[in-house]
């Protein structure tokens, strides 16, 4: 990963002067294509997707800083978005096999508990939702590979809506069942 200091307020600026050459509207413009990087990596099972679409825009910023011109600024990060999910895939696959290759050490009760807080609060968070999107999100993460795509493309016909939309209402009860199961959880602890 790109380190965060390497990226200079120059660089930066350079960055959103090329989105847009209005101040305001660039930050806008920044702020979508972020989101859209985002939900990119989400829709690819990402779990750190901030943190591959920070990293993809940092390294469209370096290139910039180098001197380099872009004509197709927003299709020139989705280019290198695309690189990054490869070397987050890469990754993921050489730490699998270094966990492969050693024994699991137990969990701790203490990692226990936490994982079961953790449990408890999805549970209750789910349970607060209404029960079609409960349904929606419980189905939308489940099965591997093409199981998955039929099973999203049913969902879609269920919901009587498009795969891209189905994407976005996934994404975006996501969003809200993290931000209840953190609440719960700081909540849980500071009652302990």
């Amino acid at each position: 990963m790109t380190p965060q200091s390497a990226i200079t307020k120059e660089g930066f600026d350079r960055f959103l002067s090329s989105l847009n050459q209005d101040r305001e509207q660039a930050g806008q413009e920044y702020e979508r294509v972020r989101s859209r990087l985002i939900l990119y990596f989400q829709c690819r099972d990402i779990v750190q997707a901030e943190d591959c679409a920070d990293e993809a825009i940092n390294r469209v910023i370096l290139k910039l800083e180098t001197g380099h011109q872009i004509r197709d600024l927003v299709t020139y990060i989705f280019g290198v978005a695309r690189l990054v999910l490869l070397e987050n895939h890469r990754s993921q696959l050489r730490h699998q096999e270094i966990e492969d290759e050693h024994i699991v050490s137990p969990i701790s009760s203490d990692e226990d508990d936490e994982l079961q807080r953790h449990m408890d609060c999805l549970r209750r968070c789910l349970q607060s939702l209404p029960a079609d999107d409960r349904d929606l999100i419980t189905q939308y993460y489940q099965e591997q590979k093409r199981a998955k795509i039929n099973l999203r493309q049913e969902l879609a016909q269920r919901f009587e809506i498009d795969l891209n939309a189905l994407r976005v209402r996934a994404y975006r009860l996501r969003n809200s069942l993290q931000k209840c199961v953190r609440k719960c959880v700081q909540e849980d602890n500071t009652s302990m």
